[in-house]
């Protein structure tokens, strides 16, 4: 069965996405690798910490988090 999550199913009390900054450095091995040479991207992470997503930029980070019906933060 194919169906689409939305924000609402993924953290039906609160659909608040945290967005911070993260050194490359500080990530896993094999993930390094696939980053090449980024030296810092920016992960969404929901109400109870899980990391959600991991992009390159801020920005992409905003546009990823409302295009999914989150409420983006940025968290320093």
């Amino acid at each position: 069965m194919d169906s689409k999550a939305t924000a609402n199913d993924a953290t039906a009390k609160d659909p608040t996405v945290y967005i911070r900054p993260v050194d490359v450095a500080d990530l896993p091995d094999e993930v390094q690798e696939q980053l090449g040479t980024a030296g810092r991207i920016y992960a969404l992470h929901d109400t109870d910490g899980e990391r959600l997503a991991l992009v390159g930029d801020r920005t992409l980070a905003f546009v990823l988090a409302r295009q999914n019906d989150f409420a983006p933060v940025s968290v320093h």
